[in-house]
């Protein structure tokens, strides 16, 4: 008998070897599939975010152009109306935009860039490609462009030189 329940004994044991082998492969399993799982929840918290922040910033783009209009119109009042509370109304708003990522563009006498501004006019001047004037501001909004400005471009005067060649063709009876 005592042969029996020794066999027996082992028989249990190595059933429960088996059991404790099988539960250890499935919470192995469970582990994996919830670590999974949570990367999953995290890259897709993740993205969300990514996504909010960039619809956030459209949405504060698409505001401030609708504003950018009435920021031209004020500045042009100003021209006209000589009004200290006018110009301190100004300033306050110029002090709002800024604390919003919103900077001008600064491009007066420096060379046209086409990605900046849009060149609506060509004046004959001292240097080519020179901003002469500004005709509407261009603005920033956290360093990306939130509209191009609008400019008049110098050209070089070339009258002079293209008499001096003509003069010299004259000279030399070279018409053509």
């Amino acid at each position: 008998m005592k042969d029996n329940q020794k066999q027996d004994k082992k028989q249990e044991l190595l059933q429960l070897k088996e059991e404790n082998e099988k539960l250890k492969k499935e919470l192995e399993e469970i582990k994996n599939k919830y670590l999974r799982a949570l990367a999953d929840y995290q890259n897709l918290e993740k993205r969300v975010n990514e996504e909010k922040q960039v619809l956030e910033r459209k949405i504060k783009k698409n505001i401030f152009l609708g504003i950018l209009p009435l920021v031209d119109s004020l500045e042009k009042a100003e021209v006209f109306v000589k009004d200290p509370g006018l110009k301190l109304i100004k300033d306050q708003f110029f002090q709002f935009l800024k604390s919003e990522g919103i900077e001008e563009i600064d491009l007066l006498r420096k060379e046209f860039n086409p990605y900046l501004a849009e060149a609506v006019d060509i004046v004959l001047g001292d240097k080519d490609n020179i901003v002469v004037e500004i005709l509407r501001k261009g603005y920033k909004i956290d360093g990306e462009i939130l509209r191009i400005a609008q400019v008049k471009v110098s050209k070089k005067k070339v009258e002079k030189e293209l008499v001096d060649k003509a003069k010299e063709q004259l000279k030399k009876g070279d018409y053509m």
